[in-house]
């Protein structure tokens, strides 16, 4: 990247299709930023000075929002730090991530907060946003400190990679989160019939002789929390949902008033328990991949609107805790750098249109959390991803931008991808000097 591109101040990107996720609209016109903030969007806008990008032939749009992220640090900087997973998230088109509280310590205090806050100023790639415990040291026990970390800057609380199994703690969490605006992120298991499963309780892990988790592990949780979010008024978000019981609860829930939102990972909306087969760990997450019929039945649901995002629950662990049986593999897969193309695909097939496909990791990401991001209008800030929706290419793991390399996706042709990256106008990343002479597409 130029130092000319870094200091300007005004930049303008013409002739590509500008996506606007919030009115679900598709134009070719020209983008205008001064200082930070789109400035005009129109044919024509601009021009004469500062830096400009030729986006004939290109899609311009808001930078991604990535609402479920592992960013590890602190605690576990072996596996992924602040900033080469921000780094991994502009690499692929994302300029905001909200970071999960599983580290170490745990992000229960406002100083945790703080220091994340800290580290994501300093990496000076995408914004970062943390969530908060629920619980102390995530054990599920005692409320977090809710107030006093949201002065220091979560946007949301969860006890993410472990269900609160009390249901007086979750109703107490859902009306302290209330008080705040926000939402409590669920991960829906019954530890009860979770019990030592390993992957999804069916004829694949009957055949392979791996112990199941049943879909209702997940249903059984997500009924619960609709219960609770009814009683109190409180704001539930189910995290990654993979059954298809689980979207029939929350599409009868949403017709009934009940105020809850959910997401669904690219994964369990391209994969299936198949996958596992044979005892391959990368296909190892929490819930697990289920079978055919609830992975349409997640499609569906994002169609018809009961599934409001795709967030990628970025999960990077070290090469020694996934080479390992298939018993004692640690869950979870890296997944900034394909969320793109894999949302993408969705549009190839048919199950979302365009804008709304984009909407879905930008616009409504931001909304369930309250961001000022995620948008692709006159005053918005100007996080952008200048995309090339034909390339094609292929994931090597070992060319990921995440320090860890643990994808379900290896030697997968994808098709289209961020060329350039900015954040509040400057470019973040540029993937232009990377590719091939053949596949790169011109910006000039």
């Amino acid at each position: 990247m130029s130092e000319q591109t870094q200091e300007a101040t005004v930049v303008r990107v013409f002739g590509g299709t500008v996506i606007d996720p919030v009115a679900r609209t598709q134009t070719r016109a020209d983008v205008l930023i001064e200082d930070g903030r789109i400035k005009a969007i129109g044919e024509g806008v601009g021009g004469g000075e500062g830096v400009e990008f030729d986006a004939s032939g290109l899609l311009v749009i808001p930078g991604g929002v990535d609402m479920h992220v592992h960013l590890r640090e602190p605690g576990f900087e072996y596996k992924e730090t602040i900033e080469s997973g921000a780094r991994a998230a502009v690499a692929g088109g994302v300029t905001s991530v909200a970071c999960m509280a599983n580290t170490r310590p745990v992000n229960d205090t406002p100083a945790v907060t703080g220091y994340i806050l800290e580290r994501a100023r300093a990496a000076g790639a995408a914004r970062v946003y943390p969530i908060g415990a629920v619980s102390v040291g995530l054990e599920g026990k005692n409320l977090a400190e809710f107030a006093g970390m949201h002065e220091a800057g979560i946007v949301a609380v969860s006890d993410d990679g472990h269900p609160v199994a009390d249901a007086e703690l979750m109703r107490r969490a859902l009306e302290c989160a209330r008080l705040f605006d926000m939402p409590v992120i669920d991960h829906a298991e019954d530890p009860s019939l979770v019990a030592g499963g390993v992957m999804h309780e069916g004829a694949v892990s009957l055949r392979l002789g791996l112990r199941g988790i049943p879909a209702e592990a997940e249903e059984v949780m997500v009924a619960r929390d609709i219960a609770l979010a009814q009683l109190t008024g409180g704001r539930l978000h189910v995290a990654h949902i993979s059954a298809a019981g689980s979207v029939r609860r929350i599409r009868s829930a949403r017709a009934s008033g009940v105020q809850v939102t959910a997401e669904v990972t690219p994964h369990h909306l391209w994969l299936t328990d198949e996958s596992v087969g044979p005892y391959d760990t990368r296909a190892k997450m929490s819930p697990p991949l289920r079978t055919a019929e609830d992975r349409e039945a997640l499609r569906e649901g994002l169609r018809d609107g009961t599934i409001d995002a795709v967030a990628t629950d970025h999960a990077p662990h070290h090469r020694d805790e996934k080479d390992v049986e298939f018993d004692c593999a640690q869950n979870g897969i890296v997944g900034l750098e394909t969320l793109l193309p894999l949302t993408l695909a969705l549009v190839r097939e048919g199950v979302l249109d365009l804008p709304t496909a984009i909407a879905k990791i930008t616009s409504e990401p931001a909304r369930i959390l309250g961001l000022p991001v995620g948008r692709l209008e006159v005053g918005a800030l100007a996080d952008l991803a200048i995309v090339d929706p034909e390339l094609k290419w292929t994931v090597d793991r070992m060319s990921l931008t995440s320090k860890s390399k643990n994808t379900p996706f290896e030697s997968q042709t994808m098709t289209g991808r961020a060329l350039l990256t900015l954040v509040e106008g400057k470019v973040v990343h540029d993937a232009r000097p990377a590719l091939s002479a053949v596949s790169q597409r011109r910006i000039a």
